[in-house]
């Protein structure tokens, strides 16, 4: 540690001063990190967000590859290796850490820095330009590795060897060596070179965006600084600082934590591979830095509780700092997408090389005895090699980036960011929609619509009112027992009702902004959760919350979560306000107080606290009421009527405790003195009930209705009340019918599950859809669920799932993951947090907590109803690459195998050339399919089922079928048919030309060079039709016009010019032996591609009359 004075702030570098050293405190140099955890185990724990970076480094975006750990026990931790010397230094550092040792009082005293007050403005800015920004800085590239990726990516791999043999076809084995196989040879290379340049370029620009789009998820924290709380960027954050530490919160930097409730605890998975998390503590519990639990390591999670923290370090210096420049990325699982890529280049590739096998057998058995001069070994392998090379859709990685980049593109002008860009495509193919319902289905701007007290429900016009005509406090009596008798009726309803103000605003973690007083109520910024918030700002609204909040001195605290479900504080009076009102709210006259008790005040979920309490406030003034089972049914009966409005329905209670009930001997902030508090956490009196309402989003309602169109089940996954959450799924539309909805009790337990029939989807532009089956299910229910009653309730459209806990959500999740579903799961809270891993799909919101963002694969930054948009690109994104599949493969594979099939077997002429394989493959076809990457969404994309991933691939039978029964026999036929009439003409009729195997004595080489030029433009014209019917899948080229596309005529004008290019130039005349072709061949194929879009359109037809009865017609 360093010592810090106002003038004097020493300067930590980052390359040698890697500690502070504190003044008159020995460094704790000798302790053994390896006691219990190596640096380097950690490091191999690490998940690989940790490794990525933390904090703002998390929003950093990975390109198409999902690194994070998968759900379902797919690891994807890093492996790099550290050096033996690096690893060592990074142990001394560590080791020689000694924040945790030292009291904070000295830990205040070498900061420079007041608990109450922070840092002030001059001090923190000269702390930030000595140490510089709060930012881990990005591993060093190893361009060495990235060149060998863009060189060797994609097919590079496979080119190369290509190459290889071509160049061994030339010489040695070419006797002599021939020319043709050279220039097959280099023009390999050069696409090879192409392909890199491409890899490399994209990688660039795709980077660039990734890091443009970043910036909008930004990463606060809320500090106290000129002793007031703010909130400022994490990269801000300086040695001194006094972070408040809440619950969801990622720490953003190393913390000696100096206040703590008796609940807080951190979730260190990120770094130690703990599942369990770790409470925190004041005081060192370890000499090991990284074990003590007084300190909260930048990167991990508070998931329950609060606190406050100082900053010890910040940037490359933290723990987590200094592992991640020792860690690197490895890749992560596949995604549906690519798994998909993998699938097809595997069967293309299979097929590939089945017919480049074939080709070796039969030549090897049969061609080479019978026809020795026919095909010789270099021939054999640049056939070879012109199959396999040929066969692949080269142009298919290129189409895949283009339309990642797009997407990119347009999700973030829609303020959707994702963290993988593929994971968008799995969107596309999600058929349920699990959604949180606070901060997602609604605003998260809470506000307090009515109260109640026993059975009186006032709004707050009329708790104000009430309030006001209680009259003046009546003068204060010499004799305590003659209290009640001195205050008017009036008086003593006042004091109860004031009640619910006073709990209101001690129980509370939410607080004002600084200097917000002077501000109208309604516009005051409040920091905290939108619960608390609410609740804070009708406790303003009733009498000023600071007035509560000096009368009473927090001892402990344990915050909300969503296990626990309730909030509670114990509070003791200050000493200063003793004497000047012994009887502060929301103590009553009636209460039996002395100075020294403690005030107990818990707000949570009804059902949750009711069990705890035994009294009632009297609305009418006077001691509370015993709670009996007829004035709780009432109670019961106001919640329930509350809640089937849609509001959300929370208790206030509080009890006095005696100072003898509080041991001696239990530490405050010890977890004994938390299990104290609990413990007597009984026997309380029920201050009022709030009801809270949550405005639905204003684009809540389309975007359900887009969704459920879409053939997806929207689900509510929510901790409230049954009846809120169904009125709340009502009004968004996820529910139908409110009145028919089913519950537990109408699942059979005994139901064989055989005859449970398998869930159908259903989509808006199904014939004939079925009526919607709705059930809501609690929390409670779904730890009885029998596997026949799981399977029922997988069957129906429309489910509310109330009351659950985290680990419920994952078991949904997971329930319907195992039922074959793809599932996404959207939230915001730490609750939420398990299930967004698991998902196929987490998405959460973007004012959500840092853990649910840390843990989501997508974060909607705006608005909800951009899902809609993330949607119909996932679903764009795979419908385009199938256009670009069924585009490449009839000339790219089938009508280049044609011509030496038909060479083989028949023995005329090859009438296409190897060169001019490849070229169609790696030159004409690639700008119109990329063009195809630009199509607009066919209209009804978003009413169609979503495709199941387990039979509905990239590329199927049926596409398979159409392109080459259909769009590949038709191009070849009438490209062969059209070399061959040329060859009539020039007087080498076909007759002397089939089985003749090389004896082709009327056939000059010019006439065959020519005569391939004709199959070769032949095809990159008729390919024109076979780009207008494939980019529409179902509707016609008139009702899916061209001009959506503007990119579809440049292409198709490129692929000519491509074509003219090298067979025009006497150059490539010459090294790649084309020829130029005689002027009816230009325009015969116009005609040929024509008709093949006729055709296609006849197809179109049918499959839009009937698309039941030739569903094999529709690809």
């Amino acid at each position: 540690m360093v010592l810090l004075t106002p003038d004097l702030e020493k300067t930590y570098s980052n390359s040698e001063a890697t500690t502070f050293e504190p003044a008159h405190t020995p460094a704790r140099i000798g302790v053994a990190v390896e006691r219990t955890m190596s640096i380097r185990s950690i490091r191999d724990n690490l998940s690989p967000a940790a490794a990525r970076i933390p904090v703002e480094f998390t929003k950093a975006i990975s390109i198409i590859v999902d690194t994070r750990e998968d759900a379902r026990g797919v690891s994807t931790r890093p492996g790099s290796e550290i050096s033996e010397k690096k690893s060592k230094e990074a142990m001394k550092d560590i080791a020689a850490l000694d924040w945790h040792t030292i009291s904070t009082s000295t830990l205040f005293q070498h900061l420079s820095v007041s608990p109450s007050a922070g840092l002030d403005a001059p001090q923190a800015a000269r702390r930030l330009s000595t140490y510089g920004s709060n930012n881990i800085s990005p591993p060093p590239r190893n361009m060495l590795k990235k060149v060998l990726e863009w060189l060797f990516g994609g097919f590079g791999t496979l080119l190369l060897g290509a190459s290889l043999l071509c160049f061994i076809a030339w010489k040695p084995l070419g006797s002599p060596p021939l020319a043709s196989n050279l220039a097959l040879a280099v023009v390999l290379l050069i696409v090879l070179l192409l392909q890199t340049i491409f890899n490399a370029w994209q990688d660039f620009s795709i980077s660039r965006i990734m890091s443009s789009i970043q910036n909008l998820l930004p990463s606060n924290v809320t500090v106290i600084r000129n002793s007031a709380q703010v909130n400022i960027v994490s990269e801000q954050l300086v040695p001194g600082d006094v972070v408040v530490v809440a619950m969801g919160m990622k720490i953003p930097a190393d913390l000696r934590m100096i206040e703590c409730t008796g609940d807080c605890m951190f979730d260190r998975s990120i770094l130690t591979g703990e599942s369990e998390p770790v409470p925190a503590t004041v005081d060192k519990t370890d000499d090991n830095f990284l074990e003590t639990k007084n300190i909260a390591l930048q990167g991990t999670h508070c998931t329950s509780g609060s606190g406050k923290g100082v900053v010890v370090q910040t940037g490359d210096l933290t723990v987590f700092g200094r592992i991640a420049t020792l860690s690197s990325q490895t890749s992560g699982h596949l995604t549906t997408l690519q798994r998909e890529i993998f699938r097809l280049v595997l069967f293309i590739a299979s097929i590939a090389a089945l017919v480049a096998i074939l080709i070796v057998i039969l030549w090897a058995a049969w061609l080479r005895r019978a026809f020795p001069n026919f095909i010789n070994v270099p021939n054999l392998l640049t056939d070879v090699v012109s199959v396999v090379v040929g066969f692949l859709p080269t142009g298919l990685p290129i189409a895949l980036t283009i339309s990642m980049a797009k997407v990119a593109g347009t999700l973030s002008k829609h303020k959707v960011l994702c963290k993988s860009l593929s994971i968008v495509e799995t969107l596309g193919a999600v058929n349920v929609l699990c959604s949180d319902k606070t901060g997602t289905l609604t605003q998260n701007c809470m506000h307090v619509e009515n109260v109640a007290v026993y059975d009186l429900e006032l709004d707050l016009t009329e708790l104000r009112d009430r309030l006001m005509s209680g009259g003046k406090a009546a003068e204060a009596p010499s004799d305590q027992s003659d209290l009640s008798t001195k205050l008017s009726e009036s008086e003593t309803a006042r004091e109860n009702l004031a009640q619910l103000g006073a709990v209101a605003g001690i129980c509370n973690a939410a607080a004002f902004a600084a200097e917000q007083n002077e501000k109208p109520l309604e516009v005051r910024e409040i920091i905290g959760d939108a619960t608390d918030s609410a609740i804070l700002r009708f406790a303003e609204s009733i009498a000023p919350v600071e007035a509560s909040l000096t009368a009473w001195q927090e001892v402990h605290k344990v915050n909300f979560n969503s296990k626990t479900k309730y909030m509670l504080k114990l509070s003791k009076l200050s000493s200063a306000y003793v004497a000047a009102d012994p009887r502060p709210a929301p103590i009553a006259s009636w209460d039996d107080f002395s100075p020294n008790d403690y005030l107990l005040t818990v707000k949570g979920a009804p059902e949750v606290l009711f069990p705890r309490c035994s009294y009632v406030l009297a609305p009418g003034g006077g001691e509370p009421f015993r709670l009996s089972p007829d004035i709780l049914e009432r109670i019961v009966s106001l919640q329930d009527s509350w809640a089937a409005q849609g509001r959300r329905v929370l208790v206030l209670a509080r009890k006095v405790i005696r100072e003898e009930e509080i041991s001696k001997h239990a530490k405050m902030g010890s977890q004994t003195f938390a299990e104290l508090v609990n413990d007597l956490t009984e026997d309380l009196v029920i201050v009022g009930l709030v009801g809270l309402v949550d405005p639905l989003r204003e684009d809540i309602v389309d975007t359900v209705r887009v969704c459920r169109g879409a053939g997806i089940r929207f689900f509510v996954v929510t901790g409230d009340h049954p009846a809120t959450a169904v009125a709340i799924s009502a009004q968004a539309g996820i529910v139908s019918d409110v009145s028919k909805i089913h519950h537990f009790s109408d699942l059979d337990p005994k139901l064989p599950v055989e005859s449970i029939p398998p869930y159908v989807p259903v989509a808006e532009d199904d014939d004939d859809p079925r009526p919607m089956k709705g059930i809501v299910v609690t929390g409670s229910d779904m730890t009885k669920f029998t596997g026949s009653q799981l399977d029922q309730l997988c069957t129906y459209d429309e489910i509310v799932f109330a009351r659950t806990t985290p680990e419920q959500k994952l078991f949904i999740v997971r329930a319907f993951q195992t039922r074959d579903c793809i599932v996404a799961m959207t939230g915001d809270g730490v609750n939420d947090s398990a299930s967004l891993r698991v998902a196929d799909c987490g998405i959460a919101m973007g004012s959500g907590s840092d853990v649910a963002r840390e843990a989501a694969d997508m974060v909607l930054l705006d608005s909800f109803g951009s899902i809609v948009v993330a949607l119909e690109y996932g679903r764009l994104v795979y419908d385009n690459l199938k256009k670009t599949c069924l585009y490449l493969l009839p000339a790219g594979s089938f009508s280049e195998l044609m011509p030496i099939l038909v060479n083989i077997f028949l023995g005329v002429p090859q009438m296409l050339s190897n060169l001019q394989m490849i070229l169609i493959c790696v030159a004409t076809d690639i700008a119109p399919a990329l063009s195809l990457c630009m199509e607009q969404p066919e209209s009804g994309l978003l009413r169609r089922r979503p495709r199941n991933v387990k039979t509905d691939h990239l590329v199927d039978w049926r596409l398979l079928l159409h392109a080459y029964g259909f769009l590949g026999v038709l191009e070849s036929l009438c490209a062969m048919s059209m070399s061959f009439w040329y060859l009539q003409r020039q007087g080498v009729p076909f007759s002397e030309l089939v089985f003749q195997f090389g004896n082709w004595p009327t056939l000059t080489t010019e006439d065959l060079y020519r005569a391939q030029s004709v199959y070769f433009f032949t095809l990159v014209i008729m390919q024109w039709g076979n780009l207008l019917s494939t980019r529409c899948r179902k509707f016609s080229i008139f009702q899916h016009t061209p001009a959506k596309n503007w990119y579809l005529v440049p292409a198709m004008i490129c692929a000519l010019v491509v074509a003219i290019f090298f067979s025009y130039i006497p150059f490539f005349q010459n090294a790649f032996l084309t020829r130029g072709i005689p002027a009816e061949h230009y325009f015969i194929p116009v005609a040929f591609g024509a008709a093949l879009l006729f055709l296609d359109e006849t197809r179109k037809y049918f499959v839009r009359r009937n698309p039941r009865g030739v569903a094999w017609l529709a690809w």
